[in-house]
C-alpha cells in the first residue's frame, strides 16, 4: 500500500483551492425568517431555539404533508434559491443526522418488535428530503446528498465545484440540520438547532460575494453548530473561517 502524501507547504494548498460566487442565498431557523434578521443574528449570533415551521406554501398539500419540519426547511429555502426557469439546475444537499427524529422511532418500533412503515423508511433516508423537492417542482437536473460530519457543509461545497467545473452554469446548494434525540446526548460533539440555508453557486464573476474553500477540517469548539457558523461567516462579511488543520473559507470580494 502506498500512502498518500501531505500537503508539503502552503502554496500547494492554495493551488487546491477553486474560486465561487454566491448569487443568492435564503436561510431559515426559528425565529429568523427574513434577510433583516439573518443579518442582525449574523453580528450578534446565538443558538436558534423554537418550534417555528416554514409554512411551505409551495408545495401542494398532498405532497406538504409528507414532509416533517427538517425537511420543510430545507425545502423552503430551496425553493426560495431556485428559479421556475432553472429546473435543471443540478441540486447538492448537505445533511449531518439527516431527519434523524423518523430513524430513531423506527429503531425504538424494532425494539419493541413492532412492525416498520415502508412508508417511514422510505422517508428517513437522506435523499428522501431532495426527492421530494424534485417530483414537486418537476426537475430535470441530477442531484446529490452528501453527508461528512462537522465537515457537511464543505463536503457540499466541493460537490458544487466539481459540478461547476464540469460546466454547470449555477449549482444549488441546501445546508440543514436539527438536533438529534437525547437517547443520543453522550455522542453529541457541538451544540446542535433547527436550520436551514441554501445558496447558488456560480463560478467567481464580478458583482458577486466570492470564496474560495481550502482542503481541511472544521475547527471544533464555539457556541453554534459548525454548518450554520458557515452561514453566519457569509453573512457576517468576516473575511476568513479558519478550519483546524490549515483548512477553511477565505472571502475575495
Amino acid at each position: 500500500m502506498i500512502a498518500a502524501a501531505p500537503i508539503a507547504d502552503t502554496e500547494q494548498a492554495r493551488d487546491m483551492e477553486a474560486f465561487f460566487s454566491v448569487e443568492a442565498w435564503s436561510a431559515f431557523a426559528p425565529g429568523l425568517e427574513d434577510d433583516d434578521a439573518w443579518m442582525a443574528w449574523s453580528r450578534a449570533p446565538w443558538l436558534p431555539r423554537g418550534d417555528d415551521v416554514p409554512t411551505l406554501a409551495e408545495m401542494a398539500p398532498m405532497q406538504r404533508r409528507r414532509v416533517e419540519r427538517l425537511g420543510r426547511a430545507a425545502l423552503q429555502v430551496a425553493w426560495r434559491c431556485q428559479p421556475d426557469d432553472e429546473r435543471e439546475m443540478p441540486l447538492v444537499f448537505a445533511t449531518r443526522h439527516g431527519d434523524i427524529g423518523r430513524t430513531h422511532g423506527m429503531l425504538g418500533e424494532l425494539a419493541h418488535d413492532q412492525p416498520l412503515s415502508p412508508t417511514q423508511f422510505g422517508l428517513s433516508t437522506h435523499n428522501a428530503i431532495p426527492a421530494q423537492y424534485g417530483i414537486a417542482r418537476v426537475l430535470t437536473g441530477n442531484y446529490v446528498v452528501v453527508s461528512a460530519g462537522a465537515a457537511s457543509a464543505e463536503a457540499a461545497v466541493v460537490e458544487a465545484q466539481a459540478l461547476l467545473a464540469d460546466g454547470a452554469p449555477s449549482v444549488l446548494v441546501v445546508m440543514f440540520d436539527g438536533p438529534t434525540p437525547d437517547d443520543y446526548a453522550r455522542f453529541r460533539d457541538e451544540p446542535e438547532a433547527w436550520y436551514a440555508w441554501a445558496w447558488r453557486l456560480a463560478p467567481a464573476r464580478t458583482g458577486s460575494p466570492t470564496f474560495s474553500l481550502r482542503p481541511g477540517a472544521p475547527k471544533p469548539g464555539g457556541d453554534l453548530p459548525h454548518g450554520l457558523d458557515v452561514l453566519r461567516f457569509f453573512l457576517s462579511g468576516e473575511r476568513e473561517l479558519p478550519g483546524a488543520d490549515g483548512g477553511g473559507w477565505t472571502r475575495h470580494a
